[in-house]
């Protein structure tokens, strides 16, 4: 029994349950232990082939389920269809849903119902208008004729309709403007909108464009903004008023219904910004003149009293440029004013006419003027001058100059303040109204080997130093005698005859533009004169006295010029020699001959720059 027990023969039970293909025994029925995995493996697989969608067996009630729903849709829309088209007969005695007729809301009503509530609102109308700054006006419908008025409009717009379009016309709306809902009387509304305060400029405030603000020292320009104002425009007032009328609306924002004139240029305008960052430029600008030790300074509070713009460009007053520099011109020019001199015989003097001195170029620096503002340049600046003086001080003559004493016929050369020439000289011929005139004058220029021509006379000097047109001072070797009273009646035409020695010394340390310095001192004429090298001549006053007193003896030249050459050259019997300078050097007008506009010549004067002079004005 125990080996029954433990054998495989014997837990298998014998052949008529498991052997043989019936079975399942053996080989063929996968008996044992191997067949009981398999059949636990499928079930698992079958398990989860069931939990996949798309995948299994058919579902068998699946046709059905859809005939369902088709039944079920189709029911829906038969069930939409047939309350879509009740609705619609809704709309066959009612106007759709967001129909609005002169701005009233009609969704819904019928016509006699709008027409009732267009009665009922014309009744005790009141529009109330709400205004800035918190003010109201009201216009009363009685006070304008208000009243309820149809003329079919409504039963047209109605009878359009189509019933079955109400979805559509919900969706989109519709809007109309009919002829007649409301009428009121015209005078009495157009009268009563223009007895509105909001039009009244006594009770409103113009609205103002942002602008540029005036100048303000330390701070320049700034943006002043704009200012809404509370004025109404006329013709956007009227309208919104009469819209708002004929939809019976009771309140009427004008805020909202942009009535208000508005300015036209805000603070945020590019353009004005970009004018404001061009008036500060300009306005920041600031010149410091010099006049020696004294100083002018332009800055932003003059010059932005030049400024202003079309706009859209910022631009400097020529006329306010020129005005200043003019200012500059009347305190700091000192040509053609008075000047006092401390005289070499110890007074003082006034020499009151002349040009010299400084005289500012009004119309070169006006330009200059400009264009440093316009680029914006700041710094140190000394005007254009069209002459300048040596000083700025009160004597601008500085104190290198030539002291002409034309009573005492003698000069002093000044260089640095010490005086390196004095001489007799020779002045205009006073008998034939060539006097030399006094006042104060810079050296034009100076010349070597110049010939002086004039009427009647062409003659070569060694050095010329003009000073006030045609006048100047020169050698003049044909001279013997100088100073005294020779000019009475032999002088020049007016220029100052010099020994050649001193004309030399001068010429060598004189420079063009300075000073020369004529006047007349009483009490100083003197009857001696000196020769050439500065001696006294041993001429006695007895003896050349009958000179001065018979000219037609002594000088026929002068009445005579035609025969006898200029007046200079008329002593010919007391000085033959002094009469030919051409033929003595003739090398010496040479270099002059092809300038028919000599230095001497009294057509080279400048009326604008000098005094006119005598006929006489020359050598």
């Amino acid at each position: 029994m125990e080996d029954l027990k433990n054998s495989g023969l014997a837990a298998s039970s014998g052949p008529a349950e498991n052997s043989g293909p019936a079975g399942n025994s053996g080989p063929a029925g996968n008996s044992g232990p191997a067949a009981g995995a398999s059949s636990e493996t499928e079930g698992a697989a079958r398990g989860r082939s069931r939990r996949k969608p798309g995948t299994g067996a058919p579902d068998p009630n699946r046709k059905k389920k859809a005939v369902m729903a088709g039944g079920i849709a189709a029911g829906a829309a038969v069930v939409l269809a047939g309350a879509y088209t009740y609705i619609g007969a809704n709309y066959r005695s009612a106007f759709f849903n967001g129909t609005v007729i002169n701005g009233i809301d009609v969704s819904g009503k019928s016509v006699g119902e709008v027409q009732d509530m267009i009665a009922r609102e014309t009744e005790g109308y009141v529009l109330t208008i709400q205004e800035r700054g918190g003010r109201t006006e009201s216009i009363e419908g009685t006070a304008i004729g208000l009243r309820a008025e149809f003329d079919g409009s409504l039963e047209g717009i109605l009878a359009e309709q189509n019933p079955f379009a109400w979805l559509p016309a919900w969706i989109q709306g519709n809007s109309y403007e009919i002829p007649a809902l409301v009428v009121w009387d015209e005078d009495a509304l157009s009268q009563a909108i223009a007895g509105l305060e909001c039009l009244d400029t006594e009770q409103t405030e113009q609205p103002q464009n942002a602008r540029i603000s005036d100048y303000t020292p330390g701070s320049g320009y700034s943006i002043v903004e704009e200012i809404q104002g509370n004025a109404a425009d006329p013709e956007k007032l009227d309208a919104a008023v009469r819209d708002a009328v004929t939809s019976l609306r009771s309140e009427l924002s004008l805020e909202e219904a942009g009535v208000y004139a508005e300015p036209s240029v805000t603070a945020e305008d590019e353009n004005l910004k970009a004018l404001l960052a061009e008036y500060n430029r300009l306005a920041g600008v600031t010149i410091t003149y010099t006049f020696g030790d004294k100083t002018e300074v332009l800055n932003g509070e003059t010059i932005s009293q030049w400024l202003s713009d079309d706009g859209s460009q910022v631009t400097i007053s020529e006329e306010g440029a020129a005005e200043y520099v003019q200012t500059l011109a009347t305190k700091y020019n000192t040509a053609y004013r008075a000047k006092s001199l401390k005289t070499s015989y110890g007074p003082t003097v006034t020499i009151s006419r002349g040009n010299y001195g400084w005289r500012i170029n009004q119309g070169e620096e006006k330009t200059a003027l400009m264009a440093m503002i316009q680029a914006g340049e700041s710094g140190e600046r000394e005007p254009v001058y069209s002459q300048k003086g040596a000083s700025h001080e009160e004597n601008d003559y500085g104190d290198t100059y030539v002291e002409i004493n034309l009573t005492a016929q003698h000069l002093f050369f000044y260089k640095d303040g010490k005086m390196l020439v004095e001489s007799d000289f020779v002045s205009g011929n006073s008998s034939r109204g060539w006097t030399t005139p006094p006042g104060a004058f810079p050296l034009t220029y100076k010349e070597r080997n110049a010939t002086l021509k004039g009427e009647g006379y062409r003659t070569p000097v060694s050095y010329w130093m003009p000073f006030n047109g045609g006048i100047g001072l020169h050698d003049a070797n044909w001279r013997s005698e100088f100073g005294g009273t020779i000019y009475k009646t032999n002088g020049s035409h007016g220029c100052i005859n010099l020994p050649p020695s001193v004309a030399k010394t001068i010429y060598e340390n004189i420079s063009q533009g300075d000073p020369v310095l004529c006047y007349e001192l009483a009490g100083t004429e003197q009857s001696g004169t000196t020769g050439a090298g500065g001696k006294p001549t041993e001429t006695k006053p007895a003896e050349t006295k009958p000179a001065e007193t018979a000219p037609a003896e002594t000088q026929p030249a002068e009445t005579a010029p035609a025969e006898t050459q200029p007046a200079e050259t008329a002593p010919a019997e007391t000085q033959p020699a002094e009469t030919k300078p051409a033929e003595a050097q003739p090398s010496q007008t040479a270099p002059t001959e092809a300038q028919p506009a000599g230095p001497g010549e009294p057509g080279a004067m400048n009326p604008q720059e000098t005094p006119a002079v005598g006929p006489g004005a020359g050598l």
